[in-house]
């Protein structure tokens, strides 16, 4: 139950879009087309996950030991740089039109606080289980990281089938581009404010 709890509270609820304003950057700049979207919130899904794996485990067995929590953030960042720059290697090779629609958006991982924020916020932050607050153990962890990676790209992918479908219709002239996106953003971000109070 722990689980399903977390993942409706990480992909509904505190949405790390739409609600904790994190990745805001990626989230208006690669929603043109689901298509990019939809490459976007794969890249982040492995990323997310995979540097909150391994930077629970830097915290935990390396950091926190040592008595340097100080030097989290720099960790963090080297981290998930060293990913990002994993993810591109593989990207060009498995899938250059991908990696070319992509463009700027894939480095723009690297500085995405969207993910830096879940990293930290899984090794800081308590959570309210059965009445209890605890940190997440392992499982948890990856299973909040994973679920706040596809609640960004569900967002992502939703904004981006908006976009496509204003495109198609006629927005008047002063609201065309920046202003209807941003107008349209705050309308979805209302609409997941809408699942607040389920868990």
């Amino acid at each position: 139950m722990e689980y399903i709890l977390i993942i409706i509270s990480a992909v509904f609820v505190n949405n790390i879009v739409l609600n904790q304003f994190l990745g805001v950057c990626p989230f208006l700049g690669v929603s043109n087309k689901i298509s990019t979207a939809a490459g976007m919130s794969a890249a982040v899904v492995f990323v997310m996950t995979l540097a909150t794996l391994i930077t629970y485990l830097i915290q935990n067995y390396v950091l926190n030991p040592l008595n340097i929590g100080f030097m989290q953030t720099v960790t963090f960042i080297l981290v998930i740089a060293s990913l990002v720059q994993m993810v591109e290697i593989i990207l060009k090779k498995i899938s250059p039109a991908l990696y070319q629609a992509l463009g700027i958006f894939l480095p723009l991982i690297t500085t995405n606080c969207a993910v830096l924020g879940v990293a930290i916020i899984v090794v800081t932050k308590e959570f309210t289980f059965s009445g209890t607050a605890a940190m997440l153990n392992l499982p948890q962890a990856i299973v909040y990281a994973a679920s706040m990676a596809l609640g960004f790209g569900l967002a992502l992918i939703i904004f981006a089938g908006l976009r496509e479908h204003m495109d198609l219709v006629g927005v008047p002239k002063p609201f065309r581009g920046v202003p209807i996106a941003l107008i349209t953003a705050g309308i979805l971000a209302l609409a997941f404010m809408g699942f607040s109070g389920i868990v």
